[in-house]
């Protein structure tokens, strides 16, 4: 179970990796709006693509507005989903890696004594 359990913690880690980079590249592109920036320019239209379909369908739900708070919602939507979805995952993944049983581990100075050997607590005897 340690393995799926670590899985998880792996799965969680990678999803608030990518929501906090969605969350910083809506926030680039609101920022970047304010200056009407070159439509031909290869950061804002690499900015458009990645943004453009997470912010669109929030558009279409929302009544037309004098301004655009689709990165506002897209920001509350992506901070919901990293305190509850992420933290849920990692937290089922750590409950499944502490359910699963260590691993026996042998002391071997307490073997040596059980055999009727002399505990010196050294490496190798003088």
């Amino acid at each position: 179970m340690f393995v799926l359990g670590n899985f998880l913690i792996a799965v969680a880690s990678i999803l608030g990796i990518i929501l906090k980079l969605l969350y910083w590249l809506i926030l680039i592109r609101a920022l970047i709006s304010w200056v009407n920036p070159d439509p031909y320019n290869p950061v804002v239209q690499f900015l458009h693509r990645t943004t453009e379909p997470i912010l669109q369908p929030i558009r279409r739900f929302m009544p037309p507005m004098a301004i655009d708070i689709s990165p506002i919602i897209a920001f509350f939507a992506i901070i919901f989903l990293n305190i509850f979805l992420v933290t849920s995952i990692q937290e089922f993944g750590l409950r499944l890696k502490s359910q699963s049983q260590p691993v026996q581990r042998m002391d071997l100075r307490s073997a040596g004594s059980e055999r009727g050997q002399e505990d010196t607590g050294t490496f190798m005897s003088r």
